[in-house]
C-alpha cells in the first residue's frame, strides 16, 4: 500500500524484473480479494506464456518497455513443468505479492445460489423459531429463487443484488402489480445478505452484499389509546372477553404472548406474570428472543382479570385464554368478531390490535414508571427502543417499582370495581 494515497498496489516479478503498479483502490478485504484474482490471472498467462503486460496496465511506463522489446513473455513457450503458484497479499508493506505452494483454479466452485439457499435453511431449522423459518422461506419462493435460482454463488455481484433490489422495489417480485414496502424489500435483502455473507465465507470469495444499504423505510407511528377510551372498550366490550382485554392494555404483552399464557405461568402469590413462550397458527414455541424472556408484574386490574379468568376456564384447559374446547383462542377471529366491530360500535379510531401494547406502554410513561422498568416489563434489553418509539409520552420520570402506575390505576378505575 502506498502510504501518501492510503492505495493499493501490485508487486510482482516478471522476466526477472519487479513490477509494481499502483491502482487507485482502498485499502480493504474486497478490494484486496479482487486484486488476488487479477493476479491470479496474471500468474496463470505467465505460466502460459501468454502474458501481454499492456493489456492490464495499459497505461504503465514499463508496458511500453516490455512492448518494445516484443514483448517477450507473450511469446514464450510453456515450460514443460511450470512453477506453481498462490496468489497472495502480505499486510506488511499491504502488497499483492506471490509464493509457490499450490495450484490455482482459474475459477473458484461453489454451487448454484439454490442449492446453497437449501443447504442454508436446512442448516437453521433446527436454532430458528418456526415463524422465522417460515419468513425466510417465503422471502426465498416468491423473491430471491426466481432471480438468483441458478446463478453459481461466485458470479453474484454487487450489480445483481442492486439490481435485484430495485426489481422487488418496483414490480414487486413475484407478486406482480403489488408495490412492495422498503421495510418488506429490506426484509428479503437481509435474507440474500445472510445468505452471501455465509456462502462467501465458506467458499472463499468476496462478499457482494457487504456494502449494500438498508432502504430508508417511513417511520411508523403509534395510534395508542387515551386511559378514557381504554375505559370505554372494556365498559362495552363482550363479556367474556374483558378479562382478555384488560391483560393487553395493562400488561404490554405481544399478542403471541398473551394467546401462549399457560396457567404454570401465572404465579398469583408474587403477582407476575411469566411470559416463556408463545402461540400462533403456526403452533407453540419460544419466545421472539431471549430478551423476551421476562416476569410482568400484575397491576391490580390484571389479577383481577386473571383470578376471574381462572375461575371461567382454568379448570379445564391449560391455556389462559381459550376457546369452549380448552383450545387457545386465534389472533384472526379476536381481531374480526370482537376488536374491530367493537371499535367500530363505540365510535373509535380503527387500530391494530398490536396498539394495546403501546397503549400499556404510553400508560406507564404518563404514571411516570422509570424507562429502565418499563423496558424490562415489555421486554426490550435496553431504553433505546422505548425512547425511539414513545418519546413524544416521556414526561419526567422518577419512579422505578410500578407504583406510581398502580396508583393511577386505582385512582382512575377505583379500588374495586
Amino acid at each position: 500500500m502506498r502510504k501518501e494515497t492510503q492505495t493499493l498496489l501490485f508487486d510482482f516479478n516478471y522476466l526477472g524484473k519487479r513490477c509494481r503498479e499502483q491502482t487507485t483502490l482502498k485499502d480493504t478485504k474486497a478490494n484486496r480479494r479482487k486484486m488476488e484474482k487479477v493476479l491470479e490471472r496474471i500468474e496463470l498467462e505467465i505460466i502460459a506464456g501468454t502474458f501481454d503486460y499492456g493489456k492490464f496496465f495499459p497505461g504503465s511506463s514499463r508496458a511500453k518497455v516490455f512492448a518494445a522489446n516484443g514483448n517477450p513473455g507473450a511469446s514464450q513457450t510453456a515450460p514443460a513443468t511450470p512453477p506453481i503458484t498462490e496468489v497472495v497479499v502480505n499486510t506488511a508493506p499491504s502488497v499483492a505479492t506471490t509464493k509457490a505452494v499450490t495450484p490455482i483454479s482459474p475459477e473458484p466452485s461453489s454451487p448454484t445460489f439454490a442449492e446453497f439457499a437449501a443447504i442454508w435453511l436446512g442448516e437453521n431449522e433446527a436454532v430458528w423459531r418456526r415463524n422465522t423459518i417460515r419468513a425466510a422461506s417465503i422471502h426465498l419462493n416468491s423473491y430471491l429463487l426466481p432471480y438468483f435460482a441458478d446463478m453459481p454463488l461466485y458470479s453474484v455481484n454487487k450489480a445483481h443484488c442492486l439490481d435485484f433490489r430495485a426489481k422487488i422495489a418496483r414490480e414487486g417480485g413475484s407478486l406482480k402489480g403489488k408495490t412492495l414496502s422498503a421495510k418488506t424489500v429490506n426484509e428479503v435483502m437481509q435474507v440474500l445478505g445472510a445468505i452471501m455473507a455465509e456462502a462467501a465465507e465458506r467458499y472463499d470469495f468476496a462478499n457482494p452484499m457487504q456494502n449494500v444499504k438498508r432502504l430508508k423505510a417511513r417511520k411508523v407511528h403509534i395510534e395508542p389509546f387515551t386511559f378514557e377510551e381504554v375505559q370505554l372498550f372494556l365498559k362495552h366490550v363482550r363479556p367474556d372477553y374483558h378479562s382478555y382485554f384488560t391483560v393487553r392494555f395493562f400488561t404490554g404483552l405481544r399478542t403471541g404472548e398473551v394467546h401462549g399464557l399457560r396457567w404454570p405461568h401465572i404465579d398469583f402469590d408474587r403477582r407476575e406474570i411469566l411470559v416463556r413462550e408463545t402461540f400462533s397458527h403456526l403452533g407453540r414455541e419460544y419466545t421472539k428472543n431471549e430478551g423476551s424472556q421476562r416476569e410482568v408484574k400484575m397491576s391490580e386490574p390484571v389479577y383481577r382479570a386473571l383470578k376471574a379468568q381462572h375461575e371461567a376456564s382454568g379448570h379445564f384447559s391449560d391455556y389462559v385464554f381459550c376457546s369452549k374446547v380448552g383450545t387457545p383462542i386465534q389472533p384472526l377471529n379476536v381481531n374480526r368478531r370482537i376488536w374491530k366491530p367493537t371499535l367500530k360500535r363505540l365510535g373509535l379510531k380503527d387500530r391494530r390490535l398490536y396498539q394495546t401494547r403501546h397503549t400499556a406502554a404510553t400508560l406507564w410513561l404518563a404514571s411516570g414508571e422509570a424507562p429502565e422498568w418499563i423496558a424490562r416489563q415489555m421486554g426490550h434489553t435496553s431504553t433505546e427502543m422505548l425512547f425511539k418509539v414513545y418519546s413524544r409520552y416521556v414526561p419526567n420520570l422518577t419512579r422505578k417499582d410500578g407504583s406510581a402506575f398502580e396508583r393511577l390505576l386505582e385512582q382512575r378505575l377505583g379500588g374495586g370495581a
